[in-house]
């Protein structure tokens, strides 16, 4: 985000995400009525309120998708006291957001399990990002041996799926934080809500403060996003790769290079 009120309740409390005037980096109207274009811009003008300092510890490739998915996964970790250390958090899906999600619940000292539909990812969660233990959704005996295991889980998926099964991980009080956006409705079970006192809540990003606690925080554990740099004309097959999930996990537009070679 580039702007927001600066007046309501929510940016009184460094929640300008869920400021109502909220401007969004790409593809919203700025103050002055110009379109904001986002990472594909070649320069831009900014509020100095909206500005992230990036740490010099930390290249600004690998860091820049945490702008994004990585305050996305971090925000609701803290907000529901998922990252006390000993805590068992699940992380459902190994992409974009997932792969975030699980460095910096590891780097806060929590046991984290990563569920998914693909059995061939345990390697990469195991081996690579160091997670405790993995789990195939579609395989029930795995599943059921995971009943009531789990303090919390940060769902970021965005195809439609089935809640019940995550509900059913979770131990009585847990919490399943929605970060990904299905485009359809998911069925919510409310039964195995009740018998647990168990909470399906959401988030979107984070305030600038957080953002900025955020990136500290990466830099202090050195963590960066998975990536893989493009040049500009490249976007257009980039996306067409995006389309069929062939990327890990990040493309990263680099602009300044791409524009000097064009120019």
């Amino acid at each position: 985000m580039v702007g927001s009120c600066h007046s309501c309740d929510s940016c009184a409390n460094n929640l300008e995400n869920y400021c109502p005037k909220m401007i969004l980096t790409y593809g919203s109207k700025y103050l002055d009525g110009t379109t904001t274009y986002g990472g594909y811009s070649d320069i831009m003008v900014a509020d100095e309120h909206f500005i992230v300092r990036v740490p010099d510890s930390l290249p600004l490739d690998g860091a820049a998708p945490l702008l994004c998915a990585g305050i996305t996964t971090y925000s609701p970790l803290r907000y529901f006291g998922l990252d006390k250390p000993g805590m068992h958090v699940g992380v459902v899906g190994l992409g974009g957001l997932g792969h975030v999600a699980v460095k910096f619940a590891k780097a806060m000292g929590v046991k984290v399990t990563v569920i998914s539909t693909s059995p061939n990812k345990k390697e990469e969660a195991i081996e690579h990002l160091h997670a405790d233990s993995f789990l195939v959704s579609r395989d029930q005996d795995q599943m059921q041996a995971a009943l009531g295991s789990m303090d919390g889980i940060i769902d970021t998926v965005s195809a439609i799926h089935p809640l019940l099964p995550l509900i059913g991980l979770l131990k009585s009080h847990g919490k399943l934080v929605m970060v990904g956006a299905p485009e359809k409705p998911l069925e919510l079970p409310v039964f195995p809500l009740l018998m647990g006192r168990k909470i399906v809540g959401g988030s979107c990003i984070g305030g600038m403060k957080e953002t900025q606690e955020m990136i500290d925080f990466a830099a202090k554990h050195n963590i960066t996003a998975d990536i893989e740099v493009i040049p500009i004309d490249y976007l257009n097959t980039a996306m067409e790769r995006l389309v069929k999930a062939d990327v890990r996990y990040r493309f990263v537009i680099d602009i300044g290079n791409t524009l000097k070679s064009s120019s």
